[in-house]
């Protein structure tokens, strides 16, 4: 089906007016219930097959074209993430520490504006569309796997995913073959001494600069355990420690992540982490606990499906509209789904010098509302493709 560039367009103003009452109403993982009501009420009203309550908040809809075809689906993320919203602006966030501070409101939306798009031009469209709205991307373990686990692949045979991505400017997109974004596991350390007056420090286990000492010894991991040609992250996000200036601090606890692209890496950097923490804390003569979360597995694109997606973009984007995409280090549950089908996860430029210039889980976080439109676009295309292959 030839992309329907009126239809498209018509929905911009519907996809901005869902973006920004997401915006406002904000749930965190896996407490999504009102966004899940009102993406069901606009799923039904539109004659979708909707099955809701998957993976506790999320959603698995399916439309049939009636052209044959092949079975595509396409995801979004729904959560929302424990930040003060701190813009200036009559959409920001009315719920007290939670904001959508990724974009999950804008892929919400413009998956929404997809399944609208489809059940328009349903006696047009080739094969089915599934379209899963799926709750808890940003904590560990995530929704995709339980989402998996309870059907919602069930008779798909590709599925793709967009991120929109605002360090990436308004205008561009990108994707990269094998591997692309990292695994993200997590740890916990705590640190237990014995605590004392600062005066008298030598009747104290100083939890404190035992946690001060193994900060800078977890940074040796990367630098003198990983080969160079190889890529990790050892980064320690937070420390507490003490509770007065005259006190030497009874404990310490600190916690980070460790990114990696595969299994070897991975099991190197777990190792050593583990290793330098029981000798640090030997060292001081301090006592600790250590817990360990794997995150998600890497995102690793099938190869065949990123160059559809490529060659999408070029045709659809001016050339200088394609992004050369490396690989970064941030994690995604989307993992999960190219586990079990081939498929693609690609960033879609969300970035602008107005006002949606922060990072990714900034306070401050804004995306070009355009960019929805542009990720629609894209989409709608490469499922199209993909599902009228079987004809070709």
């Amino acid at each position: 089906m030839k992309l329907k560039e009126q239809t498209l367009q018509s929905l911009y103003g519907d996809m901005v007016k869902w973006r920004r009452h997401l915006h406002q109403h904000p749930e965190l993982s896996f407490h999504e219930y009102e966004t899940s009501r009102m993406i069901v009420g606009l799923l039904e009203s539109w004659g979708l097959e909707v099955r809701q309550g998957v993976a506790g908040t999320g959603i698995v809809a399916k439309l049939s074209g009636r052209l044959p075809g092949r079975t595509i689906a396409l995801r979004a993320d729904i959560d929302a993430l424990a930040i003060q919203d701190e813009k200036s602006c009559p959409y920001r966030s009315t719920v007290p520490g939670v904001m959508h501070a990724c974009g999950h409101d804008g892929h919400t939306a413009q998956l929404l504006a997809i399944a609208r798009y489809y059940s328009i031009h349903k006696d047009e469209t080739a094969g089915t569309r599934v379209f899963l709205f799926q709750p808890g991307e940003e904590i560990l373990p995530g929704g995709a796997i339980r989402m998996i686990e309870e059907g919602a692949l069930d008779g798909v045979d590709i599925i793709y995913g967009v991120h929109l991505w605002s360090p990436l400017s308004y205008g561009r997109a990108g994707t990269r073959p094998g591997p692309f974004m990292a695994t993200p596991d997590e740890f916990e350390i705590e640190i237990i001494g014995h605590g004392g007056h600062a005066g008298l420090p030598h009747h104290s286990k100083d939890a404190l600069v035992t946690g001060a000492s193994l900060v800078m010894a977890l940074q040796t991991i990367v630098a003198r355990s990983v080969d160079p040609l190889d890529a990790a992250v050892v980064s320690v996000g937070q420390f507490a420690s003490g509770s007065a200036n005259n006190v030497i601090a009874e404990s310490c606890r600190l916690s980070g992540t460790i990114r990696s692209f595969n299994s070897n890496i991975r099991s190197i950097v777990r190792k050593r982490l583990e290793e330098i923490v029981k000798h640090t804390c030997e060292l001081y003569g301090c006592e600790y606990k250590l817990k360990y979360i794997e995150g998600y597995p890497p995102v690793v694109n099938d190869d065949k499906e990123t160059s559809r997606v490529l060659r999408i973009i070029s045709e659809l984007l001016p050339e200088s509209g394609i992004e050369p995409c490396e690989r970064i280090m941030a994690g995604e549950d989307f993992s999960y789904y190219l586990q079990q089908k081939p498929g693609c996860f690609f960033f879609v430029g969300a970035g602008n010098d107005e006002g949606a210039s922060e990072a990714h889980h900034h306070p401050r976080f804004d995306i070009e509302e355009k960019a929805m439109l542009q990720a629609a676009r894209l989409l709608i295309a490469v499922s199209d493709d993909a599902a009228s292959e079987l004809q070709e």
